[in-house]
């Protein structure tokens, strides 16, 4: 077991996710998952035990943590419902930087109810045309007097439809790449932003994702993030803490997985002896075993340099890249080990595998992962504070 060094709090914290996620998550997972169904009533059972503002600053009524304790508490939680999970680590992914890049009268109308849990946040960047490449974004904001028009389509976002905050990007300026992104803070409710299609996906069926509709959308210039024209600034870093956030709450159903096969390894008897005396099955085990923890080491480090204001983004490509590849092929084993019942609704094994696979794509994918990787390692910067260090990269 990993010696963690945690604190009183996140000793507190995590004690009291692990008995939530046991007797109020896990019991309504399949549930949510055959409904396809958002849990409401969970979400505010969470935010009345503070986990919709761990990351939020305590002047605010935050924990005032960090990365590393919300990828504990996501993974936790992910163990027994990964939609679960991935919602809350949507909230995080609009709510940090609105909580970072608010002004005085922004924080005075928004952050109570962000850090309260009380007003669920979500992030709006993908279009139809726009995912991985986030240059060619579409939806348009035009200065409008004390007002911006804003109009275009977004899709596939988390917590659509629930969500009472969105952090919306769009192009202010007809300049390309990542000039001209503008971000705004937009209120559920807003006249001309309305709800498309709710998504029917594979897996992760206890989410909500739908596509968000702007026409002649007017938005009060006072809900501008940040300055016009520099949305990418206001963004960059919490999609890179959101690869973590992913890349926790992917090693979840992994270990879910690993923990439920190693149980029926040493329960199924087939020739006379459990299938867990079985060569086959063993090395299967210990794959998984293996891959998981590496994955969950590169997590922990990711968080760590987060946390500590050195330079990450190298590592948390390297967390989410191995995390969710990690999870799939572990959920994937898990079926296996299984045989024929691991294909059946009634073990939740093969839920755990409809759910991972979602993590190779979302946040960047795995294909997008690797590309930030080998780019960076070309300019010089070496993962994990080698030799060259950031060095080079700096200079």
């Amino acid at each position: 077991m990993l010696e963690l060094n945690l604190t009183e709090q996140q000793e507190m914290v995590i004690g009291m996710v692990q008995k939530f996620a046991k007797q109020e998550i896990a019991p309504q997972a399949e549930e949510v998952d055959r409904e396809h169904r958002f849990n409401e009533a969970l979400f505010r059972k969470m935010a009345n035990l503070g986990l919709l503002g761990i990351t939020m600053p305590e002047e605010s009524g935050g924990m005032g943590e960090g990365m590393f304790l919300l990828a504990l508490v996501l993974e936790e939680i992910s163990k027994h419902c990964m939609s679960t999970a991935s919602g809350l680590a949507a909230h995080y992914l609009a709510a940090d930087p609105i909580c970072e890049f608010a002004d005085q009268k922004q924080k005075e109308r928004f952050l109570e109810g962000i850090v309260s849990g009380k007003t669920l946040c979500a992030f709006a960047l993908t279009e139809p045309g726009a995912g991985s490449d986030v240059s060619s974004i579409s939806t348009v904001a035009k200065k409008d007097g004390h007002e911006y028009v804003i109009d275009g389509r977004k899709c596939f976002i988390s917590n659509g439809g629930v969500a009472k905050l969105y952090l919306v990007l769009t192009r202010t300026e007809k300049a390309k790449g990542m000039a001209g992104i503008t971000a705004f803070v937009v209120e559920d409710g807003t006249v001309g932003f309305t709800f498309g299609k709710e998504e029917d996906k594979m897996g992760m069926r206890g989410t909500t994702n739908r596509e968000l509709v702007f026409e002649n959308c007017r938005v009060p210039a006072h809900n501008l993030l940040g300055e016009e024209g520099k949305g990418w600034e206001v963004v960059k870093e919490a999609l890179n803490r959101g690869r973590i956030s992913t890349a926790a709450y992917a090693l979840g159903p992994g270990q879910a997985a690993l923990e439920a096969s190693i149980n029926y390894a040493n329960e199924r008897v087939q020739f006379g002896k459990t299938i867990g005396e079985f060569q086959g099955i063993q090395f299967m085990l210990a794959d998984m075993a293996n891959r998981i923890l590496g994955a969950r080491l590169k997590i922990y480090h990711a968080a760590s340099l987060a946390d500590s204001g050195k330079p990450y983004e190298i590592e948390a490509s390297m967390a989410k890249l191995s995390a969710s590849d990690a999870s799939m092929l572990s959920t994937t084993d898990g079926v296996q080990v299984h045989g024929g019942y691991g294909y059946m609704r009634e073990y939740p094994v093969e839920r755990f595998m409809r759910d991972a696979k979602i993590t190779q794509i979302v946040e960047g994918t795995n294909q997008i992962q690797r590309m930030i990787i080998g780019r960076s390692l070309l300019r010089g910067k070496t993962p994990g504070g080698g030799v060259t260090s950031w060095k080079a990269a700096r200079s």
